[in-house]
């Protein structure tokens, strides 16, 4: 059974390699983002962040669920032309790839940005051999230059604007997910309808469809911004338990935007985004020594398109755009603001990738899995070895006040019920 798994499996990973090349021919672009596992104890303390792992069976499935949405919103299209719930991409602004362009450039890269098939070459062509980051920055950079995707109903836009820019697509919705996104309950009940040619009885009209699409894109730019939200407060939390001198606290870090008083970067380590400040609010500036000696002094910053000079009475250092540096990660607890993180240059070299995580933190996650499932397993057998006896005289008593609520008596056989009562016809 396993071999035939195996054979149906790497099958359905040759197809969707097939879907993923056509789209890509058509001009998908292959964007990157920033994903971070949180694992915790089991006193649920932060025990470490990890950047999640990329498998090829990750971009499988999605590319299924990319071909099932496009067809299922070719169909509602078809059948409710002017009320069918469609996800479109709008085209990116020019202006938005202004620090795409200056990244690549710094590297001696010529980003296109004139169609998502230019965009997307030219992402395949920006790789450095020495230093594989440098792609991901850039792809991660294209994700934040594009527009907002949304939902919106077909009679409520000209048929030019229907399109998914990222995808390549023409036609674009969200069906896969109905047991997370009202959006794709929406649209089941539309395909229903259209297969089975019931017609738009019951159906949300445009306008109605209208104000649902708005009130969902409201809703999920809230729920990326609680995720968000929720990843910097895992991030805060695990280094709020960290000696400031722990190696962990210690990270490589890429410069991927200029500011007028210091600079934007990426820890890829553990998947943050922050800046890193050159200027202080007194007017000093930060100059770091050779020995990794940092000193706040008088001095000017002098900002370019790529890069961000420091003249300072000590001495003076330029750091360029995608240059990897050293930062200390420090907890920032504040009781008027969200607590955050806040990063302090203390070399302008990059730090040794092999010794940005500490020996104690390099058991891999299937290892540490295994150990988790082997303990647990011990403490079920041992729960289920022991009587109920040995819990004490005083068992039944508790169980009967704070145990688990009989089947026969729990609110799901009442909301089970209630679900049967109204299947059945009113007299």
């Amino acid at each position: 059974r396993v071999e035939e798994l195996r054979c149906a499996v790497t099958l359905l990973m040759r197809v969707a390699r097939c879907l993923k090349a056509r789209r890509v021919s058509g001009g998908a672009l292959e964007l990157e983002s920033v994903e971070v596992q949180v694992q915790l104890t089991e006193t649920k303390s932060v025990e470490d962040l990890n950047p999640k792992d990329h498998l090829e069976i990750h971009d499988t499935i999605a590319e299924c669920m990319i071909f099932a949405n496009h067809w299922v919103a070719k169909k509602i299209v078809e059948v409710f032309p002017n009320q069918a719930l469609l996800r479109h991409h709008p085209l990116p602004k020019s202006e938005q790839f202004e620090n795409l362009k200056n990244c690549a450039k710094s590297k001696g890269f010529d980003v296109k940005t004139s169609s998502n098939k230019a965009l997307a070459e030219t992402l395949d062509r920006c790789v450095d051999s020495k230093d594989p980051v440098i792609n991901k920055i850039l792809r991660m950079l294209a994700t934040q230059a594009m527009s907002v995707a949304s939902y919106f109903s077909t009679g409520s836009l000209p048929r030019d604007q229907y399109f998914h820019y990222g995808l390549a697509l023409d036609y674009y919705t969200h069906f896969t997910s109905p047991i997370r996104r009202y959006a794709d309950v929406l649209v089941h009940r539309q395909l229903m309808a259209a297969v089975l040619a019931e017609g738009s009885e019951g159906l949300p009209g445009n306008q109605e469809l209208d104000e649902l699409s708005e009130h969902i894109n409201h809703q999920h730019r809230a729920a990326q911004n609680a995720q968000r939200d929720s990843q910097e407060l895992f991030q805060y939390l695990y280094f709020k338990q960290k000696d400031l001198n722990n190696e962990c606290c210690r990270a490589d870090a890429i410069i991927f935007q200029i500011r007028a008083n210091g600079l934007m970067v990426f820890v890829p380590r553990y998947g943050i985004r922050a800046p890193v400040y050159l200027r202080n609010k007194d007017g000093q500036v930060l100059y770091v020594q050779e020995s990794g000696q940092s000193e706040w002094t008088g001095g000017s910053i002098t900002k370019s398109e790529g890069s961000v000079s420091v003249n300072s009475l000590v001495g003076s250092m330029t750091l360029t755009l995608l240059d990897h540096i050293t930062v200390k990660i420090i907890p920032n607890s504040s009781r008027a603001h969200a607590s955050s993180l806040k990063l302090e240059l203390i070399s302008t070299e990059g730090y040794a990738l092999d010794q940005d995580i500490p020996t104690t933190e390099k058991m891999s996650k299937n290892q540490k899995q295994a150990i988790i499932q082997e303990v647990r397993a011990v403490a079920e057998e041992k729960r289920t070895q022991s009587s109920s006896e040995d819990q004490g005289h005083q068992f039944h008593s508790l169980k009967a006040e704070f145990g688990q609520t009989p089947e026969s008596e729990s609110l799901y056989s009442l909301f089970e019920s209630f679900k049967e009562m109204a299947k059945k016809p009113i007299s």
